[in-house]
This record gives C-alpha cells, sequence and structure tokens, in this order.
C-alpha cells in the first residue's frame, strides 16, 4: 500500500481528565463511573447513539446477570436494567427474576428506551458526549497516551488526555496507539462469524406463550434448511425471536463467516450480505411459524454483530481454563456466569458437533456459580495510562467467548473508570492502582464483589 504524509495544524480541546473512545455498555460504564469520581470525561461515538449493540445494533437482550441464586452483575449495569423496568422499557415477559436470580436468563429490552436512558444518565453525571466522531491516530511518549486525533463532521481535531479507555470492541484506540493485541484471522486460524440482527413487528405473542418456543423456533428452523428455504446451511440460530414490545421481536441470527472487522471491505460487503439474508428469515417467519404469519421487516442493524477482532495483550490473560475452573481473583472487579460460546467458523457437520458438544457439556457454569474478571484483563500491558474494555480485553479465544457480551463489558467499563480516577488521583500507571482502593470504590458504586479479601 502506498503512503502520505500529511503535515497540518489541528484545533486541540483542552486537556480532558478522561477520554473514553465508544459508547457501547463498556464505554458508557466507564465515562459514568469516571464522571462520578470527579472527572473530566469526554466520550467519542462513532454513531449517533449510546448502546453500541444494544441500540444501533439492536441486540435487544443482556446476557445473564445472574447464576440462578444471586444477581452477579451490579453496579452501573444493575443501575441500567432497574431504571429500563422502572420506566416500562423492558420485554414484555421480562420480571425482575430474570436480571436478579434466574439461571441463564437473557433481559430483553426496547433499543429506543436504552437510548434515551443512556443520553439522560450522560447529562446527569456531567459527560461531554460527541457523536459521529472517531479516533484516527493517537500521540504517545514511552507508553503513555498524550493525546487523541479524532475526526468529526468538524474535521480533524487534537484531544489532549489524561487517561483513555478504549471501549471500541475493535482495540481500534489501542492498535492506533501501538498497544500489544491479537486479532482473529492473524493470530488465530479463524474469526468467529459476525451476525445482522433485525427488529420484526406483527409479531403474535400471546399464541406463543412466555417462554416464546425456543425449542419449536429451532426445530422449524432446521425443518426449513433441510426443505431448502436457506442459503446456507447454517444450523446455529444464534437467537430465537424475542420480544420487545407487545407485537415487536428482534432476531440475531444468520452468520456472515469469515468477516474481518478490522478492514472496511470485508465490513462494508458483510453489512450488505447480513441484510441480503435476513429476508430470508422474515420469510421463515411467515412461512414456517404460525405465530409469525404476519412478520414485517421493521428495520436492520446499522452496525453488525461482531464477535471477536482484536484482543489487547494486557497485565492478565483471562482464559477459558480460568471460566471453567470457576476462578476467583483476589482484585476481581467483577463476576461472571455466562457459558463459553464459540459460534461454528463454517457450515461443516464437523464444526456443528463441535458445537453442540461445547454449548451442553464443556463450556457451561453450573447454578449458583460463577468466575471472576481479573484487574489485570482491562490493563493494556506496559503502558502507564491506556485500559480496555469489553471485547477487545485481554482474553484468550474461550474466554472471549464468554465475558464479550454486554454485561461483562459494562462491569469492566466501570472498574475501567474507577480505576483511571484513582490513577490520575495518585500519579501512578495503570498497573499499580491501589487494589483495595479500586475494591472499595467499585464495592460504593454499587459492584457485586464477593472476594473477602
Amino acid at each position: 500500500m502506498s503512503t502520505f504524509d500529511l503535515h497540518r495544524q489541528l484545533p486541540a480541546d483542552d486537556p480532558w481528565d478522561l477520554v473514553v473512545a465508544g459508547g457501547g455498555p463498556a464505554g458508557c460504564c466507564a465515562a459514568l463511573a469516571a464522571a462520578r469520581m470527579g472527572l473530566r470525561v469526554l466520550l467519542v461515538e462513532a454513531t449517533g447513539c449510546l448502546g453500541g449493540m444494544g441500540t444501533a445494533g439492536l441486540v435487544c437482550a443482556f446476557d445473564p446477570m445472574a447464576n440462578g441464586e444471586t444477581q452477579l452483575v451490579r453496579g452501573i449495569m444493575g443501575e441500567i436494567v432497574e431504571e429500563l423496568h422502572r420506566r416500562g422499557q423492558l420485554g414484555p415477559f421480562v420480571t425482575p427474576d430474570n436480571w436478579q436470580r434466574r439461571y441463564h436468563c437473557w433481559t430483553a429490552f426496547h433499543p429506543e428506551g436504552l437510548k434515551q436512558l443512556l443520553d439522560d444518565l450522560m447529562l446527569a453525571a456531567g459527560v461531554e458526549v460527541r457523536f459521529f466522531t472517531r479516533v484516527c491516530a493517537a500521540q504517545v511518549d514511552q507508553r503513555t497516551v498524550q493525546g487523541l486525533i479524532c475526526a468529526d463532521v468538524e474535521g480533524l481535531r487534537y484531544v489532549p488526555a489524561r487517561a483513555v479507555v478504549d471501549a471500541t470492541g475493535d482495540a481500534a484506540v489501542a492498535a492506533q496507539c501501538g498497544a500489544d493485541h491479537r486479532q482473529a484471522g492473524r493470530d488465530t486460524p479463524h474469526i468467529m462469524p459476525a451476525t445482522m440482527t433485525m427488529l420484526l413487528c406483527d409479531i403474535h405473542w400471546e399464541e406463543c406463550g412466555q417462554d416464546r418456543q425456543y425449542a419449536e423456533q429451532h426445530r422449524l428452523f432446521l425443518k426449513a434448511i433441510e426443505e431448502g428455504h436457506f442459503t446456507l446451511r447454517d444450523r446455529q440460530m444464534a437467537g430465537g425471536l424475542d420480544p420487545v414490545g407487545p407485537h415487536l421481536g428482534y432476531l440475531n441470527s444468520g452468520h456472515i463467516f469469515e468477516l474481518d472487522a478490522t478492514s472496511t471491505r470485508s465490513l462494508s460487503a458483510g453489512m450488505m450480505e447480513g441484510r441480503r439474508r435476513l429476508h430470508e428469515f422474515v420469510n421463515f417467519y411467515r412461512r414456517y411459524v404460525p405465530w409469525g404469519r404476519d412478520a414485517a421487516l421493521a428495520c436492520t442493524g446499522a452496525l453488525l454483530g461482531v464477535r471477536e477482532s482484536r484482543r489487547v495483550v494486557g497485565e492478565v490473560e483471562l482464559t477459558g481454563e480460568d471460566i471453567l475452573a470457576r476462578r476467583q481473583f483476589p482484585d476481581q472487579i467483577g463476576v461472571f456466569n455466562k457459558f463459553i460460546d464459540i459460534h461454528p467458523y463454517d457450515c461443516s457437520d464437523e464444526e456443528w458437533e463441535r458445537f453442540v458438544d461445547q454449548k451442553d457439556h464443556s463450556g457451561r457454569i453450573g447454578p449458583g456459580e460463577c468466575f471472576g474478571l481479573p484487574y489485570g484483563m482491562i490493563v493494556a500491558r506496559g503502558w502507564r495510562n491506556l485500559w480496555v474494555a469489553g471485547r477487545c480485553a485481554s482474553t484468550d479465544v474461550p474466554a472471549q467467548g464468554s465475558v464479550r457480551v454486554m454485561p461483562a463489558a459494562g462491569m469492566m467499563g466501570q472498574a475501567a473508570g474507577v480505576a483511571a480516577a484513582l490513577a490520575l488521583a495518585a500519579a501512578v500507571p495503570a498497573a499499580a492502582v491501589d487494589r483495595p482502593a479500586l475494591l472499595a470504590a467499585l464495592r460504593d458504586q454499587g459492584a457485586y464483589l464477593p472476594q473477602a479479601e
């Protein structure tokens, strides 16, 4: 690839205490946590709304937040769900048991409700939000981020920052800074497939009951595959149609294989493929599912459901072995229970058998159990003031298959925001943050941290 040298002067902001890149659950929780500790916070988001995959991506349900006995995901993520409930923005069949107690239970919500709530929370906390803004370069010195160059409708702007949280999902900022990272498809043999999500309206939920007949949806889905209804023999239904309103549902299915989320060309082709293939699912519900006979496409996601791209090399790497051992860490910043979820890499019989075995046996964490998220997994190794949160945190592939989801991302983000405030106050590097002070501050913000010391 040829290169072009650019030399110009840019307008510059006054310095920010913390700049958070990415306005999904990880970035929102980081910004709120830091602002509530007194930092001057800027949150930059590439789309026109906060919420990430939960809003622009239309993945309208939070993954399991409890383990069958207690609510594990509390803090800011718990606050968000409780407020959505108070505002009447959760799915029609959702009760507090979904997030407070039940094992492997998803909590559906209306995406427009989450958008408005996150706007309100940012305004109340004094976080400055800049939509339609991307980080395109970074100024670094001795593994310390000095500032970021952002692109928006006004052009390029230099944003000085005392601390940075990369919550982009793709580790876009960390990669710009030169932080060590691993990339799916380059450092691993495969890339987990993406999906595009959609909203369907005119669904007769009253005919299918509160269980939404997931098993029956999948049985009919496999029948449709065998009858040649679908272009691909992709047998995993990533999620059944789930209600977010009286006659509205969201569907997260239809894999887009070998999509590289770090390539503009690959992303563009994937968006087009996803939109083409979703019509097969609309027609599937109309033809095969009695209570979906009048289904109509309301909208498709403005973001692809990317499951993996880059993972930053952190001070600690969470592994699949840690998860299966139900390992706890003295400095864990959250605990979680979701199973290891590695989607099929292709449509072969071998991949389908591997996926079924993983889902039924090897990746499950039992009721009442949990594993910890160590603080070091959100600290870019060797960097003074750079944290990561969400699916780009420091994990191996199996662990990323569990913790890449919104509730875990929110816990990581909250911890990153709190840690940034403590690091700046003590003038210490990210890895040297006082752990008892970090845990105490997280508990003050409502986090559930069961370790005794």
